[in-house]
Order: structure tokens, then C-alpha cells, then sequence
């Protein structure tokens, strides 16, 4: 890790630009298409496993960067800097985001992003520990 750490308010603000670019379009194209109202498409499990692939596999394409971490000039790396890989990806988003959210019933979020991130120097959360990466800025 050999620059400057991304800290939690902009990793916030990444995040949620992020999930308010692609939900709101998608939710209203696929409830046009299913003809449901739009809040239940938002929580189905077709959009929950639809964003995990995207936020899996946009950042090996995108060098470590989704749509909110390119508008805030920041990305997922490696913890020795290398390319992203596959089981990177897949250890951090569906093993440490995915799975674990979805199996504490969400306290892992709670207890990993804000606590580990604000106080923690390298700003690393639960699941840049199990994926091996950490977000930084660019510059």
C-alpha cells in the first residue's frame, strides 16, 4: 500500500452515487419491462446478485474503479499493488460484502465499514481484509 488511503466519507459518497447512478434507471427500465412497481425490483434478489457481479466484475475491467469510485478519483486495489483478480474480486464482494451481509443480517456492515475505516490508519474494512485490497486516492 504505497499511497494515500480513500477515507470513509468519500468511500460513503462513492458508494452512494454509485448505487443511486445504476439503481434508479435499472429500477425503472426492469419495472417497465416486469410491470411490478419499482421498490420491490430494488429489493429482489435479481437486483441484489445483479450489483454484486457488476461490482465484482467492473473493477477487473475499469482498473479498480465502478462508476461512484471513478467520480471521486478513487479505486480498489491490491494490497501489493499487482492487477486485480477474479478471486479478489469475488473474496471481497460476494464473500465479504455479499455473503457476510447477508448472513450477520447486515451487523457486519455496522461493525466493519464505520469503525474500521474511520479509525483504522490503512482505512480498511471486514471485507478488504478477506479480499486482500484496500481503496485509495488517485491523484
Amino acid at each position: 500500500m504505497n499511497q494515500k488511503p480513500a477515507s470513509f466519507g468519500v468511500r460513503l459518497l462513492a458508494d452512494f452515487f454509485d448505487f443511486m447512478i445504476l439503481t434508479v434507471p435499472a429500477t425503472l427500465v426492469f419495472s417497465g419491462i416486469i410491470g411490478d412497481d419499482t421498490s420491490s425490483f430494488a429489493r429482489s434478489w435479481g437486483w441484489h446478485v445483479s450489483y454484486t457481479l457488476y461490482l465484482t466484475l467492473v473493477p477487473l475491467v475499469w482498473k479498480g474503479y465502478i462508476i461512484g469510485k471513478r467520480l471521486f478519483k478513487i479505486n480498489v486495489n491490491r494490497m501489493d499493488n499487482g492487477d486485480l483478480t477474479l478471486k479478489n474480486m469475488v473474496l471481497r464482494e460476494v464473500g465479504g460484502k455479499f455473503l457476510l451481509t447477508y448472513l450477520t443480517l447486515g451487523i457486519s456492515n455496522v461493525v466493519s465499514a464505520p469503525p474500521w475505516v474511520i479509525f483504522r490508519s490503512d482505512k480498511r474494512s471486514i471485507h478488504d481484509f478477506i479480499g486482500g485490497t484496500y481503496v485509495r486516492h488517485n491523484n
